[in-house]
């Protein structure tokens, strides 16, 4: 059984908690993240400058929220504070991005450029044509946000080619004209007895 539910949150001086029937407000220097739970099942409290989560029953679906709903809590904090951030980068020949009148273009090998709206709360910036940073308090549109990016060109196995996160490692495969080259040189050569 996981403990992740029952680990209290330290709160940070700057975060402010406002905890509501159904919600529970996140506030810091970077910005505001609103959790919602079901407070029928699900407790939760302050004490001095700790957040514990509590669960009413023991049952399957009452366990899983608990956990998650930590983590949320967990992730909101860290992310009204500090900040999260993701790093994607192109690997291909004339692959690139920049950012255009609040938008992300990316010229990806397709014969047109792709344009993506930058959601509001995310700061995306390009330190080279070949490297895209995403950043902002909120976790979960940070990660679907480079998450889309990557599933425009998925880096392939063969040349290593498309947008890949930047501590990806991408399992490389041998080419078709690798093998039977291999094959030929391994073959011995055919003559007279």
């Amino acid at each position: 059984m996981s403990h992740k539910g029952n680990k209290l949150i330290t709160i940070p001086q700057e975060v402010k908690i406002a905890i509501n029937s159904s919600d529970v407000v996140v506030k810091g220097p970077l910005g505001e993240i609103k959790i919602n739970y079901p407070s029928n099942i699900i407790k939760i409290s302050q004490i001095d400058n700790k957040l514990k989560v509590a669960r009413n029953d023991n049952e399957k679906k009452t366990k899983m929220l608990h956990g998650t709903i930590n983590a949320n809590l967990n992730n909101a904090v860290i992310g009204v504070k500090t900040g999260y951030k993701k790093v994607l980068k192109i690997v291909g020949v004339g692959y690139k991005a920049k950012i255009e009148q609040e938008k992300l273009i990316l010229a990806i090998g397709y014969s047109h450029l792709v344009p993506m709206t930058i959601p509001k709360i995310l700061k995306v910036t390009c330190p080279s044509p070949t490297q895209i940073e995403i950043s902002g308090y909120d976790k979960t549109v940070v990660g679907e946000f480079a998450a889309k990016i990557r599933s425009l060109k998925k880096p392939e196995p063969y040349k290593g080619k498309g947008i890949m996160y930047i501590n990806e490692q991408i399992i490389r495969k041998v080419g078709k004209t690798a093998e039977v080259a291999a094959g030929a040189s391994a073959a011995p050569a055919k003559g007279k007895k």
